[in-house]
């Protein structure tokens, strides 16, 4: 299941995010989301873990826990919905 994590301190980086979902279960992977032109955290981060009960409970358990001095949200991630890629108008 892939978890969504917001309201994250700009501070806290993967190995922190991975060490709290951790207690939970498995974690196949924890990544906060950075900006590409500064490379500073975004302020949430997605964390995947591969059993789905494990990740229930985390997403129970971590929602409103505070981390880095931050309370967080924690919820499913949500399917992006496909945008058409490139921009601007169609060729005439």
């Amino acid at each position: 299941m892939n978890i969504f994590v917001g309201n994250l301190s700009y501070v806290t980086e993967d190995d922190g995010l991975r060490a709290l979902f951790e207690a939970y279960g498995e974690v196949a992977s924890a990544k906060v989301i950075r900006s590409r032109e500064s490379g500073r955290s975004r302020g949430f981060a997605f964390v995947e873990m591969p059993n789905d009960e494990e990740a229930r409970t985390a997403i129970a358990e971590a929602d409103g826990k505070e981390l880095d001095g931050r309370p967080l949200k924690v919820s499913e991630a949500h399917q992006k919905a496909d945008r058409p890629s490139g921009g601007g108008d169609p060729p005439s």
